[in-house]
């Protein structure tokens, strides 16, 4: 037994040399200005987020991903140090490796360097938990050299990156596991200073590779079509619904222009990408975060809320109006949802979508909801979660 016999080449393989790499980073503040109002977490907005006692959504996004993956056993997961990703894989069943080195404060320095370490480690796919902000770290050393699946977090992420939610994320990390192809999709670069001040202004920042399934991934805010006919359409609709309002009825109008010729209609005026709350034609709060909108809801007790779809993905709730809570949404309830929107918004959807966060809300939003699309005229769309 001294020798195998000549021309054969004795390998040794580990179990991690067998096993799919897959990055995992976490932006661990993502998200948090959201519920208070903020709009984002960028610069000193996170300082502020805290002192009004935002609460951090990156670790439930995080482990509802690993939840409900398919395929553990397959991959290992080279994961980011303490809260950028190893604190939520621990007991989750999943194999990991931690990689690189963080400190107490996180940055999107650390974003970088660490996903630059996992490249080098020849990662094959590479999952972030964030935000818009987040994309674009991870894009600035990624670019288009291996496929990502963003884990939508953030407040405001109109990037099509992103899954429609972490459900949704592991789904489709399952379906790159099984071989579905890959395609490119853009990055959006969203002025959050503007976007705090009631303005949405975009440019593309590049785009990165994703794994191939439209209906897994959201679709990219569209522009609004400012026409005179879809102006026309805005004031039907709030024609429609200042004849249905009931007297004593609080009323929270979610962000976008539809909601603000609503406002408008009512007698007053409303922030463009707030929450805004009218009773009787009083404007009775501006620019709600979740607090003041618990606290009217304290003080008026019946409550209906307004809002509109987000053109080209659909989202009535979990996406650029999180003050809209799992908690607000339970106590004003799926049966005083209105929602609105203009034809050519609605006749671009195959269905509405929710993500809030909290999967019994979601469960419970979704089925089939009336939409205003005029004056007395209404469609029946599927929502889905």
């Amino acid at each position: 037994m001294d020798d195998i016999g000549e021309g054969f080449i004795h390998i040794c393989y580990t179990t991690e040399d067998i096993m799919r790499r897959i990055g995992l980073i976490v932006n661990p503040i993502a998200g948090m200005g959201g519920s208070v109002g903020l709009k984002g977490t960028d610069g000193e907005a996170y300082e502020r987020a805290l002192k009004l006692g935002a609460k951090p959504v990156t670790p439930r996004r995080t482990r509802d991903f690993l939840y409900f993956l398919k395929d553990k056993d397959e991959i290992l997961f080279l994961v980011a140090p303490g809260k950028m990703g190893e604190e939520y894989v621990e007991g989750s069943g999943v194999k990991y490796r931690v990689v690189g080195d963080v400190g107490d404060e996180t940055s999107s320095e650390d974003t970088k360097r660490i996903a630059t370490e996992m490249l080098n480690e020849g990662i094959e796919l590479l999952v972030f938990v964030g935000g818009d902000g987040t994309a674009r770290d991870i894009y600035d050393v990624v670019d288009s050299s291996i496929p990502v699946i963003g884990i939508p977090s953030g407040v405001k992420m109109f990037s099509p990156v992103f899954a429609t939610s972490a459900k949704a994320a592991a789904w489709l990390l399952d379906a790159f596991l099984e071989g579905v192809g890959t395609r490119e999709e853009d990055i959006l670069d969203i002025d959050e200073e503007a976007f705090r001040a009631g303005k949405l202004a975009a440019r593309l920042y590049g785009s990165m590779l994703v794994p191939d399934s439209r209906t897994l991934l959201q679709g990219a805010k569209e522009a609004s079509n400012v026409t005179a006919s879809v102006e026309e359409e805005k004031e039907r609709i709030a024609d429609y619904v200042a004849e249905r309002v009931e007297g004593g009825v609080l009323y929270l109008l979610g962000p976008g222009t539809t909601l603000r010729s609503i406002a408008r209609r009512l007698g007053v005026e409303k922030t463009l990408l707030g929450v805004d709350a009218v009773v009787d034609g009083e404007l009775v709060g501006a620019d709600l975060n979740e607090r003041g909108i618990l606290d009217l809801l304290d003080r008026f007790g019946r409550a209906k809320i307004i809002v509109t779809p987000i053109g080209g993905n659909g989202f009535i709730f979990g996406r650029g109006s999180k003050q809209f809570t799992p908690t607000v949404l339970r106590r004003v309830g799926r049966e005083n949802v209105i929602v609105v929107g203009t034809r050519d918004k609605i006749d671009g959807l195959d269905y509405l979508r929710v993500d809030t966060g909290d999967l019994d809300v979601d469960s419970l939003l979704c089925g089939h909801m009336n939409v205003i699309v005029g004056y007395r005229e209404e469609v029946v769309m599927e929502v889905k979660c």
